[in-house]
């Protein structure tokens, strides 16, 4: 019974981390895709909104704030890597491509340290992965041009700083005062970012509550779903999952802009969600066939 509760909150956080994170990407794009803010005001505004919104929310959490836990200053310095170059980078990417980088490097990151640790794959998990990613790169090939060299270094460490990010939050105790204090961390070097990019800032209302939405709600609340779920997921699932983020965009995009559901997109959505489920079951019948055994 309480495997059966703890399975249905690991479900329950990770759909809504990763909803979550296909908001941001969506805000991320709208605010710089169209040079309504420049990327160092974005990511300035993005870090600080999440830091002041998980700040609150801690001061309210009474019990919370009791908690010892703390965070770490790599895992805020992974945050902020991610959160700069993941900006600057889509100055000179278009979105599938920069999608495609970004989680390939978030795959390879993730799924290698894994290795490296002596968390080997079965052959159903590796057949998962590479299902997942199948599906993922024929949903964004329509859109993928040969990236600029700047901009596929900066979305490479984007990918690897999230990964290692996200490694750091597996073993987290208190999820939301980690998230509230990694966010907190980043504050002065956000400050440093802001002294030398100050004189070429641009932005508009639009930019800047984008902005504020994509830190405060899509990044501070959504990584502290994303760090509760990781609790019930090992390296490589949560690796996987973050594939179908892409896939929620794109229903996103037919709900509420009314864009057609295309045989592309259902392929795809189906391609990930069944290596998805090749991962996690895979996984889980291992893990039972070895306590039958015991």
């Amino acid at each position: 019974m309480i495997g059966e509760a703890r399975l249905v909150k690991t479900l329950a956080f990770t759909c809504l981390a990763l909803i979550a994170f296909a908001a941001n990407s969506v805000l991320c794009r709208g605010a710089l895709g169209e040079q309504s803010i420049d990327a160092a005001s974005f990511t300035s505004i993005r870090l600080f909104a999440g830091a002041l919104v998980l700040f609150v929310i801690t001061r309210l959490n009474h019990t919370g704030s009791r908690s010892t836990s703390r965070g770490n200053w790599p895992a805020s310095v992974m945050l902020f890597t991610y959160a700069i170059t993941f900006s600057f980078a889509y100055i000179s990417l278009d979105t599938g491509t920069g999608a495609l980088i970004l989680f390939g490097a978030v795959q390879i990151t993730m799924i290698l340290v894994s290795f490296v640790r002596g968390n080997r794959l079965h052959l159903i998990e590796w057949l998962g992965v590479a299902l997942a990613f199948v599906g993922f790169v024929y949903l964004l090939m329509p859109e993928v041009s040969t990236p600029s060299l700047l901009g596929f270094v900066l979305m490479t460490i984007a990918g690897m700083a999230w990964g290692l990010y996200t490694l750091k939050g597996r073993g987290s105790a208190a999820p939301l005062m980690d998230t509230a204090y990694n966010f907190i961390r980043t504050l002065p070097l956000v400050g440093i970012v802001m002294l030398f990019s100050l004189p070429h800032a641009h932005f508009s209302t639009h930019g800047v509550v984008l902005a504020i939405l994509s830190g405060g709600i899509a990044s501070g609340i959504g990584y502290t779903l994303w760090y509760i779920a990781l609790g019930g997921l090992t390296a490589t699932q949560a690796a996987v999952v973050q594939l179908f983020v892409p896939v929620i965009a794109a229903f996103g995009g037919v709900i509420f802009v009314a864009e057609p559901i295309t045989v592309r997109l259902t392929l795809a959505g189906l391609l990930i969600l069944g290596g998805i489920l090749l991962v996690v079951l895979g996984r889980y019948y291992f893990n039972q066939r070895a306590l039958r055994i015991k």
